[in-house]
């Protein structure tokens, strides 16, 4: 029996390995176009903090998109977390696990702590379990705790598959044309009163719902 454990454990590994390899070459031949990206791109290439949401079916490229910058990614405890957690740990993402049903107070105090003392936080605001486009509160109360901004990403794909899971999520097609639309930062008070931060959050759904509509309008 351990051998056949450990024989599993080493197929597992290799079928991660080749999975990352080929979501690693397929984000490297999309076609983005930004729109509305300036004091995001200002924010990231000042080492500013901020904290930035995208909708767990479209966020493949939206996570290759901050690779290999001073980042934390949010992913769940479940086996889909465990890959993504994975892949973006190759692409040099501080990785923290948790969600709104488990580990999500001890997660969120990390993710407060790095977005004020290191650098840029990622986040599905929908995630992991959805439901779909509705947009939990973790980003905007990681904002008026540590004081980031928060940043709203759309992420469409022109040809891509559409998977039927809760999230709808999307594979683009290789060589594919992305369009990642970026809201300008939402800045949330330290002392905004509770009635107030529930108004943000539904306001922060219906933007991020437009700005998903918008980079999906391809001609």
């Amino acid at each position: 029996m351990r051998v056949r454990e450990l024989k599993n454990a080493a197929l597992r590994k290799t079928g991660n390995g080749l999975l990352g390899v080929a979501v690693q070459f397929l984000c490297a031949t999309l076609r983005v176009e930004l729109v509305n990206c300036e004091k995001a791109a200002a924010l990231l290439e000042e080492n500013k903090s901020f904290i930035v949401a995208f909708w767990h079916g479209a966020m493949l490229y939206p996570w290759y998109f901050y690779r290999n910058r001073k980042m934390l990614g949010l992913t769940s405890y479940s086996k889909d977390g465990e890959m993504l957690a994975r892949t973006l740990k190759r692409w040099n993402y501080t990785v923290v696990r948790g969600s709104s049903s488990k580990g999500g107070n001890i997660a969120l105090g990390i993710l407060v702590d790095f977005a004020r003392h290191e650098g840029g936080v990622a986040l599905t605001p929908d995630g992991p379990r959805g439901p779909l486009h509705e947009f939990k509160a973790g980003a905007v109360v990681a904002a008026k705790k540590s004081g980031a901004p928060l940043i709203l990403l759309g992420a469409g794909y022109k040809n891509c598959k559409r998977l039927r899971s809760w999230d709808q999520f999307q594979i683009p097609f290789p060589f594919s044309k992305v369009r990642l639309v970026f809201s300008d930062p939402i800045y949330v008070e330290s002392e905004m009163p509770k009635p107030e931060v529930s108004d943000l959050i539904k306001d922060c759904e219906r933007n991020l719902k437009k700005l998903q509509i918008a980079a999906g309008a391809f001609n």
